[in-house]
Parts: C-alpha cells; structure tokens; sequence
C-alpha cells in the first residue's frame, strides 16, 4: 500500500470517529434534554444546615418560585428554621439568589416549656397559592407548629405584604378535632375555576410538640385570600386510616377535587378522597394499590391543557422483609423518586417513570405555561430542580 494511501485510511478513520463521536454526542444531548436538573439549595451553603420541604409555583406571569425551610442548625422538624426562596424568569434555567421571605418582624417564643427550645424561632410549612384571576400569589406559613399567617406578592415574588395572622380560622375544626399542633401544606395550593383557593392542612391532638394522632382537611377562602374558612375534616384518623397528614390537591376536570394523603396505615398505600368543593361534602377515604406509602410527602397536579390527566410524584418505595414481603405500615426507604400518570382524575395510574433512582424524599410539581413539568423535590442533602416534558413522562419505565 503506497504512502498516500495509507494518508487516505487514516483520514478517513479520523473523520469516521469524528462522525460517529457527533452523533453519539448529539444523541446524548437530546437525551439530555429529556431531562435536565439542577441544584438550587445545597446543605452547608449560607450557613444552612440543611433546607427541606419543597414548593414550587408558576405565577400568572410566568415567573417560577421555588421555596423551602431552611433549618439554620439541624435536620429537626423543630429549630431555628427560616423560609427561603428563589426565584425564574426564563422557565427554570436560571435563578435570582435565596432570599429570606416570611415573618422577618417579631420573632415568636416557642410553646414547649423548654427555654433552649422556646429560644429558636420555627417557620415551618410554607404553601404557594397563584391566584390566576388577579395575578397575586398568596403564601402561607406557620410558627412553631402553633399559629399561622398569610402574606401576599403582586409583584412575582420580589416584594411580599407584611404577615397577617389567620390562626383563628383553626378554631373552626375544634369541634371535631382539639388540635395542639397545625401545618399548612405543605408543597402548593390551588385556584379552583369558580376562583376559589384551597389550602390542604393536618392537625395533630396528642402532646403539645407531638405530630401524632393527627387528621387532615382544607382551608379555603373565596375572596382571594383576604379571608380564610376551615373546611370538613376530610380524612380522620379512625378505622383503618392512621395518622393521615400532609396531603395535596388538584382539581379534576370533572370540577371535583381530589386529595392524597400521607399517613401510616398498614395497607402502605396512599389515601385518597374526592370532594365537589375542595372544602366539605368529601368521599369515603380510599386506598389506591398504584400509589405506594413509604410514609413520605408526595405531590399531585392537573394538568388542565389535558383534561382528566394528573401527575404525582413520590418515592417508589415500600417496606419489605428479607423474604421480599411488605411490611404493613413500615416506614420504606425514601429513595427512587418516580413520577406517575393518570388519565381519569386519579381513578388509575397507568404510567411510572423513575426520576431519581438514589436518595429522594419530599417533592412539588409544577407545570410551565410551555407545558414543561417542573419537580422540586429533595435528593440526599440538597433541593433539586427537574424539569422533563410530558411527552417524555408518558413513557413508562417499561416501555424504555
């Protein structure tokens, strides 16, 4: 073989690797955006511990908020714990830096007794709530498990009215329920069509501090936020159903709206029940077997350019023993974050995509006006961003 062509044969090879490398890269790049993530609070950062509960919104405008606790010196539910939040307006792919939101004024002692506690101020369970017929955005939040405020943004988040306190609606559930600890959320809340607001809350009736035995309902408000009323309890803790709390909500297109709900009932699955209004006349709480239990906040929401379609996320998760059998009402390992789809308001689920295989644990959903899903949610020792499109997410694992 003369020199030139041995010139040609290695140029050619060349310019065949370089060929085959593009599109191996180009592939790689449209899978990649697929889905694409990033980390928007990171433990240790800001001299935050470690940041917690996830919420997420989309504002009438567009602008994506993304909110959390910031528990300042431990991963306890009890602390020093702020409310942070950034915020998008290019969809998610860049953020403003974390700003501390909620109850900035007069700090609250604590109720325990307990001066070492009673020094530490809890924000705890902030909830996100567009309002899409006047552009503001209502946010709730709470005090040390004890009382709770509302304020307002008109202006995307940047600016927030100064807290109101709406604890007094609480004692609307007195009658059924002698609470010692509230909680808004958490995650978001909703608009119904007609154009009220809906706030999913647990109360707990043990001990002072205690989270258990505890039930969950709704608060709503039908004059954009100015007023809050207390709903039915919606799933009490009797029967086979123990200790339901954090639940969310969607609105079906049918107008009904559907709560699930976390507890630690032995079927290890999560509870829902449909009401006609968001805030009485609720159905028999149920058990769904697609929806697993591992004991850990998920998240729901419709997806009103589709009618009847819902998202939720939660760890695909369940207690087994080393027999591979449940473990009836076991505490499962909070990882494998999964995404799931329903076609008939909740009735079914008929497709399952794993979004974090590792460590996850609380989530929020939240939909771009592009139809772009946003899923914040918790992932080992940071708050992460995970944004995928619906065509993507309605293919099953199986089907990959």
């Amino acid at each position: 073989m003369s020199r030139s062509q041995i010139l040609w044969k290695i140029c050619l090879n060349a310019w065949l690797i370089l060929c085959i490398g593009a599109c191996l890269s180009d592939e790689t790049c449209r899978g990649a955006e697929d889905v694409t993530k990033q980390d928007l609070f990171v433990a240790g950062e800001d001299d935050v511990s470690l940041y917690r509960i996830p919420g997420i919104v989309v504002t009438a405008r567009g602008t994506t908020l993304a909110y959390c606790e910031a528990r300042r010196k431990s991963s306890s539910d009890w602390g020093e714990i702020e409310i942070h939040l950034r915020r998008s307006t290019d969809g998610g792919k860049t953020w403003s830096a974390a700003k501390q939101i909620a109850h900035q004024g007069e700090r609250i002692r604590g109720t325990s007794g307990n001066s070492d506690f009673d020094r530490e101020q809890t924000v705890n369970n902030p909830v996100a709530i567009v309002d899409h017929q006047t552009g503001a955005v209502e946010f709730l939040y709470c005090v040390n498990y004890a009382r709770c405020f509302s304020m307002r943004s008109v202006d995307d988040g940047q600016t927030w009215s100064s807290p109101q306190e709406i604890t007094p609606i609480f004692e609307g559930f007195r009658k059924t329920c002698d609470w010692k600890v509230l909680a808004t959320g958490p995650g978001h809340g909703i608009q119904l069509k007609n154009g009220r607001l809906v706030v999913s809350v647990w109360l707990a009736y043990g001990g002072v501090r205690d989270h258990h035995p505890s039930v969950a309902a709704t608060i709503f408000s039908d004059d954009h936020g100015t007023t809050w009323r207390a709903g039915d309890i919606a799933v009490p803790n009797e029967g086979q159903f123990r200790d339901p709390n954090e639940t969310m909500l969607a609105e079906c297109s049918d107008g009904r709206v559907l709560l699930v709900t976390r507890s630690e009932s032995k079927s290890s699955r999560k509870i829902l029940t449909w009401g006609p209004d968001g805030a009485s006349g609720w159905s028999k709480p149920e058990f769904h077997d697609s929806l697993p239990e591992p004991i850990c906040m998920a998240s729901v929401l419709s997806i009103r350019e589709r009618p009847g379609v819902l998202v939720f996320s939660n760890p695909q998760s369940l207690p087994i023993d080393k027999a591979g059998r449940e473990i009836p009402g076991g505490r499962g390992k909070r990882e494998n974050l999964s995404l799931k789809v329903s076609r008939d308001n909740g009735r079914t689920w008929t497709v399952n995509r794993t979004l974090e295989p590792g460590k996850s644990a609380y989530s929020d959903l939240a939909c771009l006006p592009d139809g772009t899903l946003l899923c914040f949610y918790e992932a080992d020792n940071r708050l992460r961003l995970a944004r995928c499109s619906l065509d993507w997410l309605e293919q099953s694992d199986e089907k990959r």
